[in-house]
């Protein structure tokens, strides 16, 4: 046997195992905060390939069989968590079909398909005693709350990380930058006052002011490949009754980060202009990128894949390095009804995958 048709033997190996584990995924609910049964599978399937690993709550990581703490490290990272099924599923969301080359499922889409694409890549280089790097297995869990028991609960548990794939449906295009995410809860201040005389301070019309110049401030710092900085006002409350002036208003902000700023050079621009209160809820979620010119961009770019800037947020915005996100299957699928990923695309995933970090590691 050749040894391009024992790599590809190994790769077909490892795609069926992966599909038959997703099926097994799928079938096991685990939505964030409750993904210790999937946790278990997962622990499973690696102890079945004599791969050891770690767990911190249902967050689950291993090293390859030859790690070198002297040698940089690649990290590989996917989340086991999915969202509830919404009331427009017409299939049983935890019933894995496959039909007309598609398989069906709750988070088939997002992110399990990444999910075992990454891992099967992950079996591959395993016990490979050449690479110049290592390689490091990350399963998170919470991703989509972006919870505080999810990748966060165990980054200072890793070592040292030169980049990371970040396993999201994207096509296995190349997502180069990702927006950080800043919640900002407002408070503007008035003073209490009967709605028939003259008295008090509206504090909703010191929010209207204040709420005028967030949505129509335009930072002067524009990424090249995630366009501007996003500010959307999305919930406000303030009253009691018809007939009093109220003497607060309260209203929420979501901020849309791109790397040319940090979350506190934002917040304290918007404290500079606006007079209402400002509290973050937290500055967690940073923006993220790699260079186009990282040898793994150019890795994927070279095999036809396109890099772009990405709107939303994901595990990414929890590491401190470069970092792409990339994985098998369309971002519009997710938290879908009747969600799924094709076959085929966990196969490409997988090949996709191996031949970019070929080039790398």
């Amino acid at each position: 046997m050749s040894l391009l048709t024992d790599i590809s033997s190994r790769q077909a190996v490892l795609t069926e195992a992966a599909i038959e584990l997703l099926k097994r995924l799928i079938a096991t609910p685990s939505f964030s905060r409750e993904e210790d049964r999937t946790a278990l599978l997962l622990e499973a399937f690696l102890t079945d390939q004599n791969i050891p690993f770690q767990r911190k709550k249902n967050n689950i990581w291993a090293y390859n069989l030859h790690f070198d703490p002297t040698k940089p490290t690649v990290l590989l990272n996917s989340h086991h968590d999915t969202v509830k099924p919404n009331k427009s599923w017409t299939l049983d969301p935890f019933a894995p079909i496959v039909r007309d080359g598609k398989l069906y499922g709750l988070g088939s889409n997002d992110a399990g398909g990444c999910l075992v694409s990454l891992i099967a890549t992950f079996c591959y280089f395993y016990d490979r005693a050449d690479l110049s790097y290592n390689v490091m297995l990350a399963i998170s869990a919470e991703e989509e709350i972006s919870g505080r028991d999810g990748l966060e609960l165990i980054v200072d548990d890793l070592p040292p990380i030169s980049f990371a794939i970040v396993g999201e449906p994207t096509e296995m295009h190349l997502a180069v930058a990702e927006k950080g995410l800043l919640v900002l809860d407002c408070t503007a201040r008035g003073r209490s006052g009967h709605a028939a005389r003259n008295e008090g301070e509206n504090a909703i019309y010191k929010a209207i002011q204040d709420i005028n110049w967030l949505t129509t401030y335009q930072f002067p710092k524009v990424s090249p490949t995630l366009g501007p900085v996003k500010m959307s006002v999305t919930i406000i409350n303030a009253g009691t009754q018809h007939n009093v002036v109220p003497d607060a208003c309260t209203f929420t902000v979501d901020v849309r980060v791109t790397e040319q700023y940090t979350l506190e050079e934002v917040i304290a621009i918007i404290r500079e202009n606006i007079a209402s209160e400002v509290n973050p809820r937290s500055i967690r979620l940073k923006p993220s990128s790699i260079p186009v010119d990282h040898p793994i961009i150019q890795a994927g770019i070279a095999m036809g894949r396109k890099p772009y800037g990405s709107p939303t947020t994901s595990d990414q915005a929890l590491l401190d390095c470069p970092s792409l996100k990339c994985g098998p299957g369309h971002s519009e699928r997710s938290h879908t009804a009747d969600e799924f990923i094709y076959l085929h695309e966990i196969e490409e995933g997988i090949g996709m995958y191996i031949q970019m970090l070929e080039k790398v590691v």
